[in-house]
């Protein structure tokens, strides 16, 4: 679900692509190696490819025979038993460092909701109606693999509802040019509200044991850090010790702990001052390549790393319905949630797609929207008991459901792509021939 650019941003990120591609980055000195990395996290398609090359290597690793090493370096427990904070490596990729990440996305979305698309809720009610049937679609069919199964691992349901924005735009930029303009803000501005159902169904389904005192104080620090922002005290040396105390409560209080970055990012103000730039999406592009370029690769990278034999090997994985639910909901779910929900309002309501738009690109998008890898790992780990076998399970249905959704939706989005070069008339026929 990493959606490393907000739809305000488009025209100014494809500018930035362009560059990128005409001048590569030059390293002449380790001075220049910060500025190339940025330049290099930038481009959504290496983004994209970095967070799949650190999933590969790690799944590789723990299936060698240096996997204990692996397993070792991820269970490796460090941090302040005093505060409730010795945690293994893996937990703080997931529940800390994975909070900048979701900073970002809550940046994200307060400019999308002030001064992007999602402003016009006429231009932006079709994705975002789509989206919620996109997140339905997958749980049906990961509940009906489950009950035809007679399995009762019910929990897992939201593991394909999620969207990783950045593989699937990555994706969209390779083999999709020259489809319509349209059809890359409908991604995104779906990716949106994939982003915030995701964010609610986190904080609501995936908390336990409430601290209520420990969240109370989160949100008083939550509620500190939006005051000063919104005051435009951008001091990093004050705002940060504020954020890290509101994430620890956070942690304590049984709410996921990435919530508080999302709760901050939202708070940052959208509105530009004289004098000021937008702090909303000037902070997303600041942090923007940490997240991309390390957060979600390092997340990846312990969260990828499922050992096959100690899972029972290949047959007993796929022999479990977790995980046969979640590689057929991301590609089946998301293609009929989203594609199916489109059809009927295009048909039976005043919404309209956008222009250059129709039905088989939505196909073809829909199965993009199935590449479900970050967001839906760290689901995986959440719905179920740790320890569970259903957990290693279900990332490797993440994995497989993923690889059939971007081969399948990198095939379609392509076929798309040489209709429209071909110009009108061969879509015209294309339709008649359907």
């Amino acid at each position: 679900m990493q959606r490393p650019y907000s739809l305000a941003s488009v025209k100014y990120r494809n500018a930035e692509r362009a560059r990128i591609a005409a001048k590569p980055p030059e390293i002449k000195s380790i001075k220049d190696l910060p500025e190339a990395f940025v330049r290099f996290v930038s481009d959504e398609t290496r983004a994209g490819m970095l967070l799949v090359v650190a999933a590969i290597i790690a799944l590789i690793w723990a299936n060698s025979p240096a996997g204990p090493v692996y397993e070792a370096m991820a269970n490796f427990t460090f941090g302040p038993q005093s505060l409730g904070l010795h945690l293994p490596v893996s937990a703080w990729a997931a529940d800390g460092v994975l909070t900048i990440f979701f900073f970002v996305v809550g940046l994200e979305l307060k400019t999308e909701f002030v001064t992007g698309a999602l402003r016009d809720i006429r231009e932006a009610a079709l994705p975002m109606i789509a989206a919620a049937f996109g997140m339905v679609g997958p749980a049906l069919v990961y509940l009906l693999v489950q009950i035809l199964s007679g399995s009762d691992a019910y929990s897992g349901w939201a593991i394909p509802a999620a969207t990783d924005i950045a593989f699937a735009v990555a994706l969209l930029g390779v083999f999709g040019k020259g489809m319509p303009p349209a059809a890359r803000t409908f991604l995104l501005t779906l990716a949106v509200m994939d982003d915030l159902l995701a964010i609610i169904i986190i904080a609501l389904v995936y908390s336990t044991d409430l601290n209520l005192v420990a969240l109370l104080l989160a949100f008083v620090f939550i509620a500190i850090f939006g005051l000063l922002v919104n005051k435009r005290v951008m001091k990093w040396w004050i705002l940060i010790p504020i954020a890290i105390a509101a994430w620890g409560f956070m942690h304590a209080s049984g709410v996921h702990a990435t919530i508080a970055g999302v709760a901050m990012g939202l708070l940052v103000p959208a509105t530009r001052r004289r004098g000021e730039p937008q702090w909303s999406h000037h902070l997303a592009e600041k942090m923007g390549p940490i997240s991309a370029g390390i957060v979600v690769p390092f997340f990846a990278f312990f969260a990828a790393g499922v050992n096959v034999s100690d899972s029972g090997g290949i047959v007993e994985v796929m022999a479990d319905p977790v995980a046969i639910g979640v590689m057929l909901g991301l590609p089946v779910g998301k293609l009929i949630g989203i594609a199916g929900s489109v059809w009927v309002l295009t048909k039976f309501t005043k919404l309209r797609l956008g222009a250059g738009v129709d039905m088989p690109d939505i196909g073809a998008i829909a199965l993009l929207a199935g590449i479900g890898f970050t967001v839906a790992l760290l689901i995986a780990g959440l719905a179920f008991p740790e320890g569970s076998a259903h957990i290693p399970h279900a990332k490797l249905g993440v994995m497989l459901g993923t690889a059939i959704a971007a081969v399948g939706g990198g095939m379609a989005v392509h076929r798309r792509a040489k209709m429209h070069a071909r110009g009108p008339a061969a879509n015209r026929k294309r339709k008649l021939m359907i």
